[in-house]
């Protein structure tokens, strides 16, 4: 495979999971013995250690610790979304053209294959950004993949700003993205924060870039159970479950 770095934004608090894992930074938070960043970072190990960049912020010192120094730290100071965090690494990335691989440290479901699949996939078609989809009906606030009349990637809807038309739409937003280093570096500082949160979402950037011409993919997974991330102690069930049932079948 070509050249590949990987961003994971792992700079959250996790309030709503507090009562049960203290004073942990989220990402830290123990999912059948092992920290969800630990598993994460398993499931991209085709990404040379050198070349993940885990972006910091509460707790810091607990991650780092923990992980030493296999890998680059960026600290993002406040949180100001997702396109925020992959901001905070423009400066580590200056001069490299590769592909960059995002994922998030909250999320420990995606499967090893498809994430390597997922790059191989980018990487041949030569896409600006490739968007992991999937399908899950009882995700019903996940956000959208609009597409236009010829089937092409349109947009990226949030599921609390879906019209009734839109929420009929089944494939469903991963949160994983592969982008062009250089297509994502030059796109990503047009990202505006005019939204109730005050954030800068990455997840703007795809439709910024097929406005722009640039060449907007994606790639479908099977499993829609791989979606879900943690936020609450029920989230955590749900995925230590499923987990146990993946390595049952091994």
């Amino acid at each position: 495979m070509e050249s590949i770095r990987a961003i994971i934004p792992a700079a959250g608090k996790g309030t709503r999971l507090q009562a049960i894992s203290g004073d942990l930074p989220k990402a830290m938070f123990r999912v059948n013995g092992k920290p969800m960043l630990e598993i994460v970072l398993e499931n991209i190990n085709f990404v040379r250690p050198e070349d993940i960049y885990v972006v910091v912020g509460y707790g810091k010192e607990k991650i780092i610790d923990n992980f030493g120094d296999c890998y680059h730290y960026v600290e993002q100071k406040q949180q100001l979304g997702t396109g925020h965090a992959v901001m905070e690494c423009a400066e580590a990335f200056e001069g490299y053209e590769g592909s960059v691989l995002v994922t998030f440290g909250d999320m420990p479901l995606f499967r090893r294959e498809e994430m390597l699949k997922m790059c191989q996939q980018h990487q041949q078609s030569g896409a600006d950004c490739t968007l992991m989809t999937a399908e899950n009906p009882n995700l019903t606030m996940w956000a959208r993949v609009a597409r236009d009349a010829d089937g092409k990637f349109q947009a990226i809807v949030e599921g609390k700003d879906c019209t009734p038309q839109q929420a009929q739409i089944k494939e469903l937003f991963s949160g994983v993205i592969v982008f062009n280093s250089k297509s994502l570096f030059h796109v990503l500082p047009q990202v505006g924060c005019a939204n109730v949160q005050k954030e800068y979402y990455l997840t703007e950037v795809p439709e910024l870039m097929a406005k722009q011409g640039m060449k907007v993919e994606t790639f479908f997974i099977k499993d829609g159970n791989d979606l879900h991330g943690i936020n609450t102690p029920e989230d955590l069930e749900m995925c230590e479950k499923i987990l146990k049932e993946r390595y049952a079948m091994v």
